[in-house]
């Protein structure tokens, strides 16, 4: 869902917390999780591993390369130590690197097992996180999903996918494709299955706001939830809508400018037993005035949220870091649609879609790993000095 108006992705994504840039000893290399995945190719007539057609795509996304072709360019110019360290042989009569074409590439994606790289790319992302402090906060989740526009061409409909973002390192750790004959609601569980979410707090918009999905969450994944509240839930929205909020004192109270707009954010919560929802406890509203740095004229937008999480749990602060944190995933789809002209990408065979949309997940995830704010300058970065890609791969080469 894309993330409203009012709603300021950068200011959202300036209050949180900046993962720990990792040390080089830290990483493991990504191409022994790479080679865990089934090779659909016929043995006969391989000249490249699976691993190694995967890393030189994941390598060359990590310089700036949008599409099949751009992969194919990047990796007929790579210097021939970076091939090496990627798994690339030479040729037994030349001596030269032979690195996977973009006939490769593209095959390889077509056939590739989508849901196997997904769980891939979420176990290497999770592995390389910095440990957590001896007391961590609890951690977030958020999943949303995203068309990919361009991979539609009548009568097909667009790829859609569903994934789920750790909110703190923007980290992809799981992603599934919705199918057009049914929708992101049918697709929530699957998705998280694998998903370790235990003493977790899952953030979604209205449309999960879904008593399954709540029920589910609390009693089979041992998590909590913070879901929005809209019309789809009627009864629920009735309930929350006519509390007495004036008798509520506002808790959290923020101010943002910026982008052209002015916004005043207050956040109530409060505790009501017999809410119309599976283990919910707290009713929150947030109340958002806005108004465009050029205008004069305020107008205010009215959410309400409800947690599985108590008083004790999670503080109003705590809360309203979680909501606006939650459009950090919409973060992430700017920068797959504008660093990357995801929307734009006609590609449309097969898995190639998806696959392309996962290797630009893990880009990202590995460049917000070693602090990188500014995705669209570290890939610049990289494209000047091919070596730079290495350590970020969890490759590290002898001087």
């Amino acid at each position: 869902m894309p993330a409203p108006p009012s709603s300021l992705i950068p200011a959202a994504a300036h209050r949180l917390t900046a993962p720990a840039a990792l040390a080089p000893e830290q990483y493991r290399d990504l191409l022994d999780y790479l080679a865990e995945i089934a090779d659909p190719r016929h043995r006969r007539g391989r000249r490249h591993t699976l691993a190694t057609v995967l890393a030189v795509a994941v390598a060359a996304v990590l310089t700036g390369a949008r599409s099949l072709a751009a992969i194919g360019e990047w990796a007929s110019d790579a210097p021939g130590q970076v091939l090496a360290a990627l798994g690339v042989r030479r040729d037994p009569w030349t001596g030269t690197f032979r690195p996977p074409g973009e006939a490769t590439v593209r095959r390889v994606l077509a056939r590739i097992d989508a849901d196997a790289l997904d769980r891939t790319i979420g176990a290497w992302l999770a592995s390389q996180q910095p440990p957590p402090p001896s007391h961590p906060p609890r951690q977030a989740v958020a999943v949303d999903g995203k068309t990919l526009r361009g991979s539609g061409h009548h009568p097909s409909p667009p790829v859609y996918l569903l994934a789920a973002m750790d909110h703190t390192t923007r980290a992809v750790l799981g992603q599934t494709d919705v199918d057009h004959t049914t929708n992101e609601i049918a697709r929530f569980q699957p998705l998280l299955e694998d998903l370790d979410l235990a003493g977790r707090v899952l953030t979604a918009d209205a449309l999960h706001t879904q008593r399954e999905h709540a029920d589910w969450l609390v009693t089979h994944k041992h998590a909590d939830y913070l879901l929005i509240v809209k019309a789809n839930q009627p009864a629920l929205h009735h309930q929350l809508a006519t509390l007495p909020w004036h008798q509520v004192p506002v808790q959290d109270h923020t101010r943002d400018r910026g982008h052209g707009r002015a916004e005043i954010r207050r956040l109530q919560v409060a505790t009501v037993a017999g809410l119309d929802f599976p283990h919910a406890t707290q009713a929150i509203r947030i109340t958002r005035r806005v108004r465009p740095l050029a205008d004069h004229k305020w107008r205010t937008v009215t959410v309400y949220a409800v947690t599985s999480l108590t008083a004790a749990q999670a503080s109003p602060a705590r809360l309203a870091d979680w909501i606006r944190g939650h459009w950090g995933i919409e973060a992430l789809h700017h920068i797959r649609d504008t660093t990357f002209a995801e929307d734009a990408s006609q590609t449309r065979t097969a898995t190639t879609p998806r696959a392309m949309a996962s290797l630009r997940n893990l880009a990202i995830g590995i460049l917000r790993a070693h602090g990188h704010r500014n995705i669209a300058a570290a890939l610049r970065r990289n494209a000047r000095d091919a070596t730079r890609v290495l350590p970020l791969l969890g490759i590290i080469t002898s001087p």
